[in-house]
């Protein structure tokens, strides 16, 4: 594969671009037209963007291309979700999902190729991490996302949810929100967007003062130290205890809470006392819960609970007055189920080989 040793136009913020196209001896203004066609119409082809100069259009074709994931393929469910997988510039390869009707559309992204944090209910970790995702690569995805599904112009959510942990990539991840939230593009409200994190807490202590602030959710999926120890490996390093500290210190809105994801998993952390745990664990803090019953698959060894349990469970957080709701599972039947995204490629990682192998 020849690089491509063009400027990538989809690695810029709007500041970038406008310093990029005024050394070259053009207008600021001619940036915001390029960020509008690239972000706010997924146009790639600069000979298509014809508010622009002919020379311009030449020049930028020399210089600079719009580095955009190709879809390799879609998978629908029966239920509406459809999973897209995506094949990046150097041939790696990561998925997202569209999920329709959470109310309205939502878009699952990936901030990185595989994940570092081996959480043990969850397929992509057993890939290992490959790679962080650039800020034109994770802004990328709900750019063909849009575009596949005819939804640019139209409002969706997005939940930095897909492979990856987004705070083990947080200058990326950050400033694909910021090209994402630019009203010179899709112009997505931080409002509509949800960053999900096990828990990096140098990070999460950094996010608490971005001035672009997503909604906060917290995979949380244990009561005790040992416990999520077993679950979360990261616990090791940033213990439960600190964790709920630092939620205790992030800055809310009046009207915002914090997501706490809770995994449940058949006879490990789904008993009653582990309930009443959590309402102990909560306490204090501006916060929901989001029971999620184990996406079950091959080389996972946990067991989904049955409903009766998931209900019981929910019922005792909801009678302490915890707001709690129980996630449904979409898109199981495409694997593009929470937990269950992982990609093969033709020349696996060790982790991957082991997940393939325990899948068959």
């Amino acid at each position: 594969m020849i690089p491509d040793l063009r400027t990538d136009v989809a690695e810029m913020d709007l500041q970038e671009l406008e310093q990029a196209l005024e050394a070259s001896g053009y207008p600021r203004f001619r940036a915001r037209q390029v960020f509008q066609w690239v972000h706010g119409r997924a146009v790639t082809d600069f000979a298509l963007m014809s508010d622009l100069g002919r020379e311009l259009r030449v020049e930028l074709s020399a210089t600079m291309s719009v580095g955009t994931p190709k879809l390799v393929r879609r998978d629908q469910s029966e239920d509406g979700t459809a999973k897209f997988l995506l094949k990046l510039s150097d041939g790696k390869l990561i998925e997202s999902v569209y999920i329709p009707e959470t109310p309205g559309h939502t878009f699952c992204i990936s901030t990185q190729v595989g994940c570092a944090m081996k959480c043990a209910f969850c397929l992509t970790g057993k890939m290992g991490i490959d790679r962080n995702l650039t800020a034109g690569e994770i802004a990328g995805q709900v750019r063909v996302l849009a575009r596949e599904l005819d939804l640019l112009g139209t409002r969706f959510n997005i939940v930095l949810m897909g492979m990856g942990e987004p705070l083990h990539n947080y200058e990326n991840t950050m400033k694909a929100l910021r090209i994402l939230a630019d009203e010179r593009g899709m112009g997505i409200s931080p409002r509509r967007i949800t960053l999900s994190t096990v828990g990096v807490l140098p990070a999460l202590e950094r996010l608490a003062s971005e001035p672009l602030m997503p909604n906060l959710a917290i995979s949380l999926h244990s009561t005790t130290e040992d416990q999520r120890d077993m679950l979360v490996p990261i616990n090791r390093k940033y213990g439960l205890k600190e964790l709920l500290d630092a939620c205790r210190r992030f800055p809310l809105k009046r009207r915002e809470r914090i997501t706490f994801e809770y995994v449940m998993l058949r006879g490990v952390n789904d008993s009653d006392a582990d309930a009443r745990r959590l309402v102990r664990l909560l306490h204090g803090i501006k916060g929901k819960v989001n029971l999620l019953p184990l996406n079950e698959a091959a080389g996972i060894p946990f067991e989904r609970p049955t409903d009766e349990r998931v209900n019981q469970f929910a019922r005792i957080l909801a009678d302490h007055g915890v707001t709690v709701s129980v996630r449904k599972s979409r898109g199981r039947d495409i694997r593009a189920a929470c937990g269950q995204l992982i990609t093969e490629s033709t020349r696996k990682a060790p982790g991957q080989q082991l997940a393939s192998l325990m899948r068959v």
